[in-house]
């Protein structure tokens, strides 16, 4: 995974509550079974109308938010399935953190566990954000090092994350990496077992 200290983007302003996996990734594009090849499926029936075409009035359909990196939202964002391909679209798009009052559990666990910063504010920040990014484009930065959210306009959220999930996202690792981190110790135990 890519380690995630600070993002400063754009952020898209997704002015919903309730975005169930199904929304975010539907799932008839489920069949793969590569990580990769599911951005393009991100939101799809928000984003395309049935010939394929784009819906100009959808949000990341619009040029000022193309590229963006900083996805917010409202309450219960990830809900619906269990789908680990809905993080994987997500990442896959280009997302590294997702900002809403608040996440499904097995979504935001899923988030961190592929590398995309879940940050948890109030309703009333949400609002604010929501507000000013659709306003104009609003650049924001994250930073996961400091546990801030700092707007162009100087504005300051703090958020705080998990201890052990913060350390696992700073250097980019999955249960894996960590895992081989102790290779040393795992071996020595493997020589003594023999």
């Amino acid at each position: 995974m890519k380690p995630i200290k600070e993002v400063t983007s754009v952020l898209a302003p997704l002015e919903r509550s309730n975005v169930d996996t199904d929304q975010i990734i539907p799932k008839q594009f489920l069949k793969r079974i590569e990580r990769t090849g599911f951005g393009k499926y991100l939101f799809y029936h928000w984003r395309f109308h049935d010939d394929g075409t784009e819906k100009a009035e959808f949000i990341l359909n619009k040029p000022e938010y193309q590229g963006t990196e900083i996805l917010v939202a409202r309450e219960n964002f990830g809900c619906g399935s269990s789908r680990e391909h809905a993080p994987w679209a997500l990442g896959d798009y280009g997302f590294r953190v997702v900002i809403a009052t608040s996440f499904a559990d097995i979504f935001y666990n899923n988030c961190l566990k592929n590398g995309i910063l879940a940050v948890q504010l109030s309703a009333d920040q949400i609002e604010e954000l929501l507000a000013a990014g659709k306003e104009k484009s609003l650049t924001v930065t994250v930073s996961l090092e400091d546990e801030t959210i700092t707007t162009a306009d100087g504005v300051v959220y703090s958020f705080t994350t998990d201890p052990y999930r913060r350390e696992m996202l700073l250097n980019g690792w999955d249960e894996i990496a960590l895992t081989l981190q102790l290779e040393d110790e795992i071996a020595k135990y493997e020589n003594a077992q023999a």
